[in-house]
């Protein structure tokens, strides 16, 4: 015994659009749910969410009418809707091709005086050795940040903001706090 398998919501999607085809009427939900199960084997419980996915997607029109909804889709709209889709896909692919054809272009013109010679390749070796060199020159300075004079004026601002802070909360100029301080720091003076 073989259960009936179910169509698909692709399969009920296009069955849909061939009533509207076919008939070139205008319908309303009710109308739909008669015709649909009896011609195209669409159940009744799931046309409304099937004509509502294709009024979505724009391939069938509805339009209130007092209290009714009217549903319609003729084969000459969506003639013209894919006639606007291929249109606009060819332009898309026109542009494309005349970028890639300016690319090329471009490639071409940029290729010109760049080819392998053997001042090229010195130049590169060059460049390739001073960038090298510039990179330890860099390192050899931060080695030596310590030592700025700027560097060491900031610290002593620092302690003697830090120095600040202990008098106050120790009272008046303890010298443990101070000594503390020139401990920390011994080669700056306070």
């Amino acid at each position: 015994m073989s259960k009936k398998k179910g169509l698909s919501a692709e399969e009920k999607r296009a069955r849909m659009m061939e009533i509207f085809f076919e008939t070139k009427d205008v319908f309303q939900l009710k109308d739909m749910e008669k015709i649909a199960p009896k011609e195209k084997g669409i159940t009744a419980m799931s046309v409304k969410e099937v004509l509502q996915s294709l009024v979505d997607d724009g391939m069938v029109d509805c339009e209130r009418i007092g209290t009714s909804n009217y549903y319609w889709a003729f084969p000459s709209k969506a003639l013209h809707a894919r006639k606007r889709r291929l249109e606009i896909l060819e332009s898309q692919l026109s542009e494309g091709n005349q970028k890639h054809a300016n690319l090329q272009k471009s490639i071409e013109k940029a290729k010109i005086g760049r080819q392998e010679t053997e001042e090229r390749v010195m130049l590169a070796k060059e460049l390739s050795s001073l960038q090298s060199k510039r990179e330890q020159l860099k390192a050899e300075v931060e080695k030596y940040k310590e030592c700025d004079p700027q560097v060491v004026e900031e610290i002593r601002q620092a302690n003697k903001v830090a120095k600040e802070a202990a008098n106050r909360w120790t009272g008046t100029g303890s010298m443990c706090v101070a000594r503390l301080v020139c401990c920390v720091t011994p080669w700056t003076s306070l």
